[in-house]
């Protein structure tokens, strides 16, 4: 990962960590059900975007390597990883 997204990426993670700290505790106040699910869903949000910057650094540097290389099977391996990520970002 470049240095200026693996920068983006750290300081999205710890703004999501105090983002789960501060659901944690409106839980422990008993606040509205609500206003829960809706903090969970943007620290949901904060993650999903961060999956998405690293997924796309993996496939500007990992996986064009592995397409323009050589090996087959590497090939394949790095196609099936995107895959398996795809579909478990797709379960319920």
């Amino acid at each position: 990962m470049n240095h200026s997204d693996h920068s983006d990426v750290t300081k999205r993670l710890k703004n999501v960590e105090g983002h789960i700290r501060g659901i944690a505790r409106m839980v422990e106040e008993d606040a509205y059900c609500i206003d829960v699910i809706r903090q969970v869903q943007a620290a949901q949000a904060a993650l999903n975007k961060v999956s998405k910057i690293v997924l796309e650094e993996h496939m500007h540097s990992c996986v064009i390597t592995a397409i323009q290389g050589e090996d087959a099977s590497e090939r394949e391996r790095v196609l099936q990883e995107i895959a398996e990520v795809y579909d478990e970002a797709t379960k319920v």
